[in-house]
């Protein structure tokens, strides 16, 4: 087999992925991802994640999208990505063995990332044709290969993959406590950009905050996955759920190109197109996101060093 090719700048990756609309996409995300069984179990068993939401959201957005964006160091980054889950591994409560580099595993993580660039588009953006579609799906298989992981059960074309996840929501991912936990944001921390908001305005805004981000993930859910979770969606909630995409869509066109992206993301567009040098150091997360200093040492977080 050929060694992988990062993506670059003429892939709908590179021109989707990377920017501030998926943060909308979070809580959809981690549950669909905690819904498989063995990464639930994993991070049931392993992830301090619901200590530090907002911090390990962050931080993580750093290497998973250096993986895109890193040009040629972007393979490097991959490996790293994929070191983190090395000692994620044990044995359920039903007792089915679990390990977080297991393909299937691996592959269904990576699926719930290779989709979002779609639902973006689907609910926040233009829609993308199926021909576009077709081509995100190649280039996150072209992304999935920086990895390094078996390629076994990855699917040949985006029908076959639309069939995979298919299955994967109505067989395989099920209602367990990691799910949950990710859904219940009820009593989340203020986010740090908000850390000037008094405590008990936070408490009174995350309310209506909570609430909205879970029903707008409800809206983005595959009915199979509403029904094994229990949610209800009317016409009239998914009529505003469009009106809401509408309303962002408009608002996101006002946006200056360089700041519709995450600062990795930044970062590669501005090598490419000559702002920066193309070796720069890469842009690593501020020190406000890093891991609590007693697991800056663990082997399964992403914690640079910080110079300067």
């Amino acid at each position: 087999m050929s060694k992988p090719t990062p993506l670059g700048p003429d892939s709908l990756m590179w021109r989707y992925f990377g920017d501030w609309r998926g943060l909308l996409l979070a809580l959809w995300a981690g549950s669909m991802q905690n819904m498989h069984p063995q990464l639930g179990a994993g991070v049931e068993q392993h992830s301090q994640f619901f200590d530090e939401r907002w911090e390990r959201l962050f931080r993580s957005l750093y290497p998973i999208g250096g993986v895109i964006y890193d040009g040629p160091r972007a393979e490097q980054t991959a490996r790293q990505v994929r070191g983190y889950h090395d000692t994620i591994k044990g044995v359920d409560k039903r007792g089915r063995p679990y390990h977080a580099l297991n393909p299937d595993t691996y592959f269904w993580a990576h699926s719930t990332f290779l989709v979002m660039p779609i639902l973006i588009n689907e609910h926040f953006g233009d829609p993308l044709t199926e021909e576009q579609k077709e081509q995100i799906y190649a280039e996150g298989v072209q992304w999935y290969r920086l990895y390094g992981m078996s390629m076994r059960p990855v699917p040949p074309d985006w029908p076959s993959f639309k069939a995979y996840w298919d299955r994967m929501c109505r067989e395989v991912l099920e209602d367990n406590k990691a799910t949950r936990d990710v859904l219940d944001i009820s009593r989340i921390g203020k986010p740090p950009a908000l850390r000037w908001l008094p405590a008990p305005l936070w408490k009174l805004a995350r309310i209506p905050i909570s609430r909205g981000f879970v029903w707008l993930t409800v809206g983005v859910y595959d009915q199979a996955i509403r029904d094994k979770l229990g949610y209800r969606w009317t016409a009239r909630d998914e009529r505003l759920l469009r009106l809401l995409g509408r309303a962002l869509a408009f608002a996101w066109r006002l946006v200056p190109f360089e700041l519709r992206y995450h600062p990795r993301a930044r970062a590669g567009w501005q090598r490419v197109r000559g702002k920066i040098p193309a070796d720069a150091p890469l842009v690593e997360t501020p020190p406000r996101y890093l891991p609590p200093p007693d697991r800056r040492d663990d082997p399964k977080h992403y914690s640079p060093a910080q110079t300067g």
